[in-house]
């Protein structure tokens, strides 16, 4: 339960540092009235009393890393953009489907002003013209806060011409997706934007910094990574470095599901906050359901490699966890404990991601649906000892070479494995793959098992009657 039972799946619990979540306990957080109480709006302040520069390399200096999957420095990405190409603009994806992910669906709930102060202090930093909030389909109550605090904002001159008596002016637009999976990615994105089919671009050369929304330089943020500006605006640099660790400064929402006692979404200190500590502390999940034993959890979403208890003890440091063969993501953990069926749990992650294919590149629409009939076969007792090599074969085609995966071995690796190598567009096929070859790797004596029960059936012996004697055979 919630210390908070109608904040919908946030908990509160300790006395961690706070950057994004801090309003979550009042009632009325959503409101521009409980925004202003609370310190809403002095980070646009702040960035307007600096010059655009200033505040890029503010954020720069911060090291905000992007919280929607890859991890990539928000300063940085800014920079990307070419010099004096514009119009330049903002697209920020809240078109949140990982399975498991739901921190971005709570900070639109809870705080949408917060996330429309951050997309103003973007824009102002680095020189945009409009911004676009895409928000998933399927999230009626953050696209009903977002668009009251949106009408809000305009009504108080926060946005639109000549924002708070200065010359930047800033429109922000928002935007209803259709509830497709791979519109995450923020090619197929602005290609929706665009009014087209979400479809993944080839990259190069269409990076969205070079040649994005309308074929103009487009930054894509997603919603934690913009929340975070007000707090670094009104509290510097030098604070926000203060939290967590000097490659993973800051704090991260994080969503636990699955086999705890205390499933929720939580804001823990960045680089230091192990696994362990999110499962069993006392302010976090408070240990597996039950008193089971912990048996695997996905550490950054459904397309993220597995881990065992063997990795309880890594903390939330994306280059640790690289190492270790797997990734942070979007932050969404499921824990499965000591009962799990893992071929099972493995079907359900590729079953969605096949259905989620946009089928634009082959080894993605043909070989995910293969990996779901063949695993699907396998749970329904039907399968034979081919078929685990032939999941291997078809994950092959989709990801050549060697794929990475969770063990004790791999700990202390230099090199990361991200991004796989692979034969598609973008990552939704090798998504496809990776709960086929974390449950293959670690627990291939399950599959084997089912294939072993399917073998020894006995048969029953059937007789068959002679066949009549023909006319004339007297």
């Amino acid at each position: 339960m919630s210390s908070y039972p109608w904040a919908a799946g946030y908990i509160d619990d300790g006395d961690r540092p706070k950057i994004v979540t801090s309003r979550f306990h009042h009632e009325d957080s959503y409101t521009l009235e409980r925004y202003h109480a609370t310190g809403g709006y002095e980070g646009l302040r702040a960035a307007l009393a600096k010059t655009p520069s200033q505040v890029h390399d503010e954020v720069r200096g911060a090291t905000i890393l992007g919280r929607g999957g890859a991890g990539f420095p928000a300063g940085t990405k800014w920079g990307l953009m070419p010099a004096d190409k514009y119009p330049r603009y903002l697209v920020v994806n809240g078109d949140e489907s990982e399975p498991g992910t739901y921190k971005d669906r709570l900070l639109m709930e809870r705080d949408p002003h917060q996330l429309i102060e951050g997309c103003l202090i973007a824009a102002y930093a680095a020189g945009l013209a409009q911004v676009f909030l895409y928000i998933r389909g399927e999230m009626p109550l953050a696209h009903e806060r977002v668009a009251t605090a949106l009408n809000e904002a305009y009504a108080a001159g926060y946005v639109g011409k000549n924002i708070l008596g200065t010359d930047f002016s800033v429109d922000i637009v928002l935007h209803w997706g259709a509830g497709a999976y791979v519109v995450g990615e923020e090619t197929a994105l602005i290609e929706s934007l665009e009014g087209k089919r979400g479809e993944p671009r080839l990259k190069p050369p269409f990076f969205p910094a070079a040649i994005g929304l309308y074929g103009q330089p487009t930054i894509v943020n997603n919603v934690e990574t913009l929340a975070n500006l007000p707090w670094l605006l009104v509290n510097g640099m030098e604070a926000y470095t203060a939290i967590g660790t000097q490659t993973s400064p800051g704090t991260r929402m994080v969503a636990v599901s699955g086999h705890v006692q205390r499933p929720g979404v939580y804001e823990i200190v960045n680089g230091t906050t192990t696994f362990r500590d999110l499962f069993y502390g006392q302010e976090f999940c408070q240990g597996i359901r039950g008193g089971n034993e912990l048996k695997a959890f996905v550490p950054g979403g459904g397309s993220a490699p597995w881990f065992t208890p063997e990795q309880l003890d890594l903390p939330f440091e994306g280059r640790l966890v690289g190492a270790a063969g797997s990734m942070l993501g979007s932050g969404a953990i499921m824990v499965m404990d000591h009962t799990t069926d893992i071929p099972a749990a493995a079907l359900t992650l590729t079953r969605f991601y096949a259905h989620e294919s946009c089928g634009q590149c082959t080894p993605c629409r043909e070989g995910g649906t293969w990996l779901e009939r063949v695993l699907q076969r396998i749970v329904d007792g039907l399968g034979t000892p081919a078929d685990l090599d032939q999941l291997l074969e078809i994950g092959e085609s989709i990801c050549p070479g060697d794929f990475p995966h969770a063990s004790s071995e791999a700990l202390g690796l230099a090199a990361t494995p991200f991004p796989y190598k692979m034969t598609t567009i973008c990552f939704v096929g090798p998504s496809a793959y990776a709960p086929v070859h974390s449950a293959l790797t670690l627990f291939r004596s399950e599959f084997e098992a089912k294939i072993t029960r399917r073998n020894s059936i006995p048969v029953t012996a059937v007789h068959t009657p002679a066949a009549p004697a023909t006319a004339g055979a007297h």
